[in-house]
């Protein structure tokens, strides 16, 4: 009993006393940090005794404001956190993992450009709105109280996508408008003054204390809602309450130092771990070890570049959150993520013709879809000035244009949307998992790791296929290996690789700032374009993959079948089940590299074009695969075509434009799977 006694005292001095303690420290060592020495002498006089010198006044209203805001950022998006977790019921919802810093993000940014009076509050409505608006959006699709884990994260991933590509497009559009806008959505703590502290404390304060008064009911509300019924608790009214509170904590934050993700879920998980569940510690050492994670988070992002240049704050805490991400997952993979039925079923399309004539047509559209991508330029489509050019000596320069510009250009995102979709379809069929896809399983990630490492390094632009398959080969290991124990359970491989390819995204934006030089290019280059693409790239990158590995998948479109009928059906069949998945999935990786070497990373291409064309001839897999090839072509082609016409002289790359359309898609496909199961 004195023993038990000692531990619980023990523990509740170390995390509240400790952690107080810690952030001392690292506060000090934060205010430290700066282009300019100072001794630890001149930083205590300039808190305690002040004088009018320009040492105190860096210190006093350059590095202590800073130190500040991530005290209260970090804590407040830790709050945060512990709020969602509770009323939605899942264990890995935050902030960034439900999509709500993307919504605020895309909000600030619409309000920039067509309500710049908002801006003197920081852009605060607009945030809020914005964060509201996505997190009721998230629950509602995921299923409501009803959804599972897995599909409130992944609708969360989606809407992210979303309304990330949405900003980009925007950001293009409105180039001037949003120029300051671009910085602060990396997440920075850069402050200038007090403004941003005197701003945010009285509405973080005043969250602070909504969540106080509701920790009775939401200690009762973690029992169940039926539980708080019974018990006379207004669960919708506590709900609401808390969501307002919850978004009102991220808003704020991100209004003043942008999303900075993933500290709500290390925060709220640190604290559980410690066995604290009474909701009024849970928040007050959230707010502690929430405000001590961003602030060492950028003390180690400051100590990695002293630079002007340093890296954002938020790649960091996603360098640091994305494992923390997949342990999770791994550490309650039997408890909480067991259920095995997660496909996502749109029904289905009866043809009034067979496969092959389906076959027949979708070559067709491809090939018009290309001749009138050849004939489109910045003066629309020249349908007969083109034809003549080429067949009958016309114009010499409008030939040369086609040939040697648009030509290359097209057949380049056709066979690069034809691989995507061919990888999709394969990890779909080897995997049973209907999720599936390069971007979502942290392929394209890796690969997008090891070409830009190839990129920014001495070595010459031929390694890039191969930078981009070392990458993509090593994400391919990493999620495999740890799905490995849970038998590729489908859900758990897709949080997996939305660990893998948040970590993957954070180096990406480590080496884009490190790099220093050529950054828009990389950035263009990784939102996915086909802009320039050449002939060289072409024969280079994707045409041997493709006469040499779809071939072989195509013979082996066999093992496909019999996989779908399960695995013991298969290995009484004779099959050697792992060998066969992992070769397969292998060739899979191969394609998405060499895809992502020549085009960049674009997402949804491999999920869209198989789902499309297994709604059109059902489940068979006899044309599912040239389907999905021509699909994901035909797909790849239209965007390269809206990406020069819609904005010139600009460009949108391609890639933005497929997930404009793919991720309302996806969300469609789980509204629509949610109906199906229903009906």
């Amino acid at each position: 009993m004195n023993d038990a006694f000692l531990n619980k005292w023990l523990k509740t001095a170390l995390t509240f006393g400790g952690g107080a303690v810690l952030l001392v420290f690292l506060m000090f060592l934060h205010i430290n940090q700066g282009s300019v020495d100072l001794s630890w002498r001149v930083v205590w006089d300039a808190l305690v005794v002040p004088e009018d010198i320009i040492e105190h006044h860096t210190v006093r209203y350059l590095r202590l404001p800073r130190a500040v805001m991530g005290i209260l950022a970090g804590g407040s998006l830790a709050v945060s956190g512990v709020i969602l977790q509770t009323i939605t019921k899942n264990p890995l919802a935050s902030a960034s993992t439900l999509g709500i810093h993307s919504g605020t993000y895309f909000a600030v940014v619409i309000s920039a450009i067509f309500l710049p009076a908002s801006l003197p509050l920081q852009g605060l409505f607009a945030a809020f709105f914005g964060g509201l608006f996505t997190a009721l959006l998230v629950y509602g699709l995921a299923g409501g109280a009803s959804a599972n884990p897995v599909r409130m994260v992944l609708a969360g991933m989606v809407v992210t996508i979303m309304f990330s590509s949405s900003t980009s497009v925007l950001q293009i559009f409105y180039e001037n408008e949003t120029a300051g806008l671009f910085l602060w959505g990396a997440g920075t703590l850069v402050q200038n003054d007090w403004s941003g502290v005197q701003f945010s404390m009285p509405l973080i304060l005043a969250g602070m204390l909504v969540t106080f008064l509701l920790a009775k009911q939401l200690d009762i509300f973690r029992m169940g809602e039926d539980v708080a019924a019974s018990l006379g608790q207004q669960v919708g009214r506590i709900r609401m309450i808390a969501l307002l509170a919850a978004v009102l904590l991220t808003a704020v934050t991100v209004s003043v130092v942008g999303p900075i993700g993933f500290v709500g879920l290390i925060a709220p998980h640190l604290i559980k771990l410690l066995g604290f569940r009474n909701h009024f510690a849970l928040v007050t050492a959230s707010f502690i070890w929430g405000a001590n994670v961003l602030l060492g988070a950028d003390v180690f992002a400051r100590w990695v570049d002293p630079s002007f240049s340093e890296l954002p704050v938020g790649a960091i805490t996603a360098l640091i959150g994305a494992p923390w991400l997949i342990w999770l997952v791994l550490r309650n993979r039997s408890r909480q993520y067991g259920e095995k039925n997660t496909a996502m079923i749109a029904g289905n399309v009866r043809l009034p013709f067979q496969g092959g004539w389906f076959i027949v047509i979708l070559v067709m559209l491809l090939v018009f879809a290309i001749v009138v991508g050849a004939a489109t330029g910045n003066s629309g489509i020249q349908l007969t000035q083109s034809f003549s050019a080429v067949f009958d000596g016309g114009q010499e320069f409008l030939r040369n244009m086609i040939f040697q510009l648009r030509l290359p250009r097209l057949l380049v995102a056709a066979l690069s949307g034809g691989l995507l979709a061919v990888s999709g379809f394969v990890f779909q069929g080897v995997l049973r998992n209907p999720l599936a896809d390069p971007s979502v399983i942290g392929i394209t990630s890796g690969a997008g790791v090891g070409a830009l490492l190839v990129i920014f390094s001495a070595f010459s632009a031929t390694f890039i296929p191969l930078g981009a398959f070392l990458g993509a080969l090593a994400a391919f290991l990493v999620v495999m290996g740890l799905s490995y124990r849970a038998n590729f359970q489908p859900s758990l491989l897709a949080l997996l690789g939305i660990g893998v390819s948040a970590f993957g995204s954070a180096i990406i934006q480590i080496v884009v700032v490190q790099a220093d030089m050529a950054v828009a290019s990389a950035l263009t280059w990784l939102s996915g374009s086909t802009y320039a693409k050449s002939w060289e790239a072409l024969l280079y990158y994707l045409l041997g993959p493709m006469l040499v590995l779809v071939p072989v998948l195509y013979l082996q479109i066999r093992n496909l079948n019999v996989l779908s009928l399960g695995d013991e059906t298969a290995k009484g069949l004779g099959m050697k089940v792992s060998r066969t998945r992992f070769y397969m999935a292998l060739v899979a990786s191969l394609l998405a590299a060499a895809s992502v070497s020549a085009v960049g990373t674009i997402s949804f291409v491999g999920l869209l074009a198989p789902h499309a064309a297994r709604i059109l001839l059902g489940s068979g897999h006899k044309h599912l695969l040239p389907a999905s090839a021509l699909i994901g072509a035909i797909l790849l082609v239209i965007a390269d075509i809206l990406s020069r016409t819609l904005l010139v002289p600009k460009e949108i790359p391609s890639g933005i434009l497929v997930a404009l359309i793919g991720a309302p898609y996806f969300l469609w496909l789980m509204y629509r799977s949610s109906h199906v199961k229903k009906a």
